[in-house]
């Protein structure tokens, strides 16, 4: 049979991105179909505007740090529209290299959104279009919960583009693009609510972790409400008053939700082409992201493995090694070095303290609370945490956490090592660098409680 293409990519995502251009660098003939802007969540509007607006709300506080060290900053004031007018600049360029890497690549680009008809077939704008192999990267959308007024709350979509910043806003969820825009908006002076249904935020990371960045978030003046949930939302004159669940009422000028994201398979055609999805309507997928159908592959947010952008990326690329370079490729998702861009930020490796003991390790852990160098003079009390969890039968460190400046940084580093299956004694051989808050972690000497 004769096919259009070799490769049709539903989503000009990280994933769809990377997958489309390096097979097309094995001499494949690829097209991608993308319904909005090619560079997908992360570069138009998840990770990247949103940790350019991380450093937007983190001034208010280097401007107070400057202070110690000598520097007066003097009317020092902030405007939204301008920081939103240069994000969108930047987006525009970001969207426009994906556009010329793709086009350099030889892969065709198709404005909307394609649906699948059979296992070989997209429907595109009324047109039917075959191809041999069809990836689908289409990724994932906020999910809003079907509450009483839930039209009147913006998700993390929307924030990238509300016209003023609101003088309150209430964030809904636990998780880290809830404590990300948490921070953002407490950074740039909006009386910020953090409210989650559990007993702490970031569930899934260590525990330890997760009371520190919540008691530094609470220092810095967010009000965080714990297992706490909204009933309801209803428009008034000056703004919104929520409902919550044990009938309490506040008033807030904004209501924003982040209490996850879903696959975006709904009307996708899955069905027709016979794809098995899950409960959450995630493309099922094995090892080397193949669906039940033979031909058709899935990769990114739209299969739950791990909604992270080099995630993605890695998993288009064993794709492409795996169907068009004859090279059988799997992503391993065992150990993935992650940031949560929080304030003060996360980074993490490998296995939390609780999910060590979980999975049956006997371990030692160290761990130190500190306050950054910095802080001496500035008297900023922030303080930072560091934590290894080792596994005492082989001295393998199983996991890494930082939770302080530069964390996000140090972590990319780190995570080789512990990739690697590093030991604590190659920690400790390892000579450490003065002065800085990195070298704590190849300096401890003794386990918690010896």
């Amino acid at each position: 049979m004769t096919f259009d293409y070799d490769l049709f990519v539903i989503g000009a995502g990280s994933g769809g991105v990377r997958a489309a251009r390096m097979s097309a660098s094995y001499g494949a003939k690829v097209a991608v179909a993308e319904e909005y802007r090619v560079g997908g969540t992360c570069v138009i509007r998840g990770c990247v505007p949103k940790k350019l607006f991380v450093y937007a709300s983190h001034f208010a506080e280097d401007f107070e740090d400057a202070a110690g060290f000598g520097w007066t900053v003097a009317d020092a004031k902030f405007d939204w529209p301008t920081l939103v007018k240069n994000k969108d600049a930047e987006i525009d360029r970001l969207n426009g290299i994906y556009i010329k890497n793709l086009e350099a690549a030889g892969v065709e680009i198709l404005e909307g959104r394609a649906t699948l008809r059979d296992t070989h077939t997209v429907s595109l704008n009324g047109r039917d279009i075959t191809a041999k192999y069809i990836l689908i990267a289409v990724g994932a959308t906020p999910f809003m919960p079907q509450i009483d007024g839930i039209e009147h709350a913006i998700s993390s979509n929307e924030a990238f583009h509300i016209e003023a910043l609101p003088k309150q806003i209430i964030v809904v969820g636990g998780g880290y693009i809830a404590v990300e825009f948490t921070g953002i908006f407490n950074g740039l002076g909006v009386d910020t609510t953090l409210v989650y249904r559990g007993p702490q935020i970031l569930r899934g990371f260590d525990d330890e972790v997760r009371a520190h960045l919540a008691a530094e978030m609470t220092a810095k003046g967010v009000c965080l409400k714990t297992e706490s949930d909204i009933a309801s939302i209803a428009k008034t004159a000056t703004g919104y008053t929520v409902t919550y669940n044990d009938g309490i009422t506040q008033d807030t000028g904004l209501v924003m939700y982040a209490t996850g994201r879903v696959p975006m398979t709904d009307g996708l055609g899955l069905e027709a082409a016979g794809v098995e999805t899950g409960p959450r309507g995630e493309v099922k997928v094995d090892a080397r992201s193949k669906t039940n159908i033979d031909n058709i592959y899935a990769v990114g947010d739209v299969t739950e493995r791990a909604q992270l952008t080099p995630v993605a990326i890695r998993e288009g690329a064993a794709f492409a090694e795996t169907v068009f370079n004859d090279t059988p490729t799997q992503v391993d998702h065992s150990i993935i070095p992650t940031a949560v861009f929080s304030q003060p930020p996360i980074g993490t490796v490998g296995l939390g303290e609780e999910a060590a003991r979980a999975a049956g390790h006997d371990i030692n852990v160290y761990a130190t609370s500190f306050r950054p160098m910095k802080g001496t003079l500035s008297g900023n009390p922030e303080k930072t945490l560091m934590k290894l969890i080792v596994d005492k039968a082989d001295d393998k460190v199983l996991g890494l956490h930082i939770v302080g400046p530069d964390s996000g940084e140090m972590i990319q580093a780190f995570g080789v090592a512990v990739t690697m299956g590093a030991t604590k004694a190659q920690f400790d051989a390892t000579i450490a660098v003065h002065p800085t808050a990195a070298e704590e972690l190849v300096t401890f000497k003794q386990p918690r409680g010896a």
